[in-house]
């Protein structure tokens, strides 16, 4: 079995747990704020809730875009970047156009 490639995932934007402490101390701080302001917990309860949310599907389409980005590189690295004209049009090869194409 291959061993992964050796790569710093810390460094990365993407980080999983260093996203969720930050979004937890943001959520607190966010509910601080609201509370403070609006003095309802109900309230505060149901915009904290609406801002974690709205947190989630942010980092949803930052990952996406990540995900993009190196698959992109990637492509651009091996030189596999065709149009869409290319990629839609049809190759056979042309044993297989022939007849008794299964024989060797």
């Amino acid at each position: 079995m291959k061993p992964a490639p050796d790569t710093k995932w810390r460094d990365s934007m993407a980080y999983v747990p260093r996203f969720f402490l930050s979004m937890a101390i943001v959520l607190v701080a966010f509910a601080v704020v609201t509370y403070a302001s609006t003095g309802s917990v109900a309230t505060t309860a149901i915009q904290t809730l609406i801002c974690a949310v709205l947190i989630q599907v942010g980092y949803f389409i930052a990952v996406l875009y990540l995900t993009w980005r190196v698959s992109k590189a990637r492509k651009a690295k091996a030189g596999h970047l065709t149009t869409d004209l290319e990629k839609a049009s049809a190759k056979v090869p042309v044993s297989m156009n022939e007849p008794g194409h299964s024989q060797p």
